[in-house]
């Protein structure tokens, strides 16, 4: 049975599938695509069905990930039995997450930045409203937390 990520932002078109791409990617380089699944979701609905941010997107393909083929979709509280870590990209999505809890959820919900190593933030802020060096940033955070979420599911949940 394979480990479910779901990585959770605003809008689901910048952060959270760039997660999404980024995790992908190294999940897939290492082999590991039976064991790890991997999604994206936003708490907001006013993207849903929308392709990333063109700028998420660019940003993404000069480093070698590839965005095009993911949707925004809206987070859902069925998605808290679903997925075994639900990461939030900051502490506001991370609270509307916990508001729609009802039930005990199934497994790890927290915010992404606590995987990265030597991290100098502890959300992933948002890059829509600035410049293309923002979304650099995201990368940059992302990549960190990704490589360290990685190695965390590799010692405790596929051995």
């Amino acid at each position: 049975m394979a480990v479910k990520v779901l990585f959770v932002c605003l809008g689901n078109i910048c952060r959270s599938p760039t997660a999404h791409g980024v995790f992908q990617h190294l999940v897939t380089q290492a082999g590991l695509q039976r064991a790890i699944y991997v999604d994206s979701a936003g708490t907001g609905d006013w993207h849903v069905g929308r392709s990333p941010d063109k700028r998420a997107t660019q940003a993404a393909k000069q480093r070698g990930y590839d965005l095009s083929p993911l949707r925004a979709r809206q987070f859902n509280v069925e998605d808290l039995q679903v997925f075994d870590y639900v990461l939030a990209m900051d502490q506001e999505n991370l609270q509307g997450i916990l508001a729609l809890k009802s039930q005990p959820q199934r497994g790890h919900v927290g915010l992404f930045l606590q995987f990265a190593k030597n991290a100098e933030y502890k959300e992933v802020p948002d890059p829509y409203y600035g410049g293309s060096k923002g979304f650099e940033r995201v990368l940059d955070l992302i990549e960190s937390a990704s490589h360290g979420l990685l190695e965390h599911l590799q010692k405790q949940q596929l051995t």
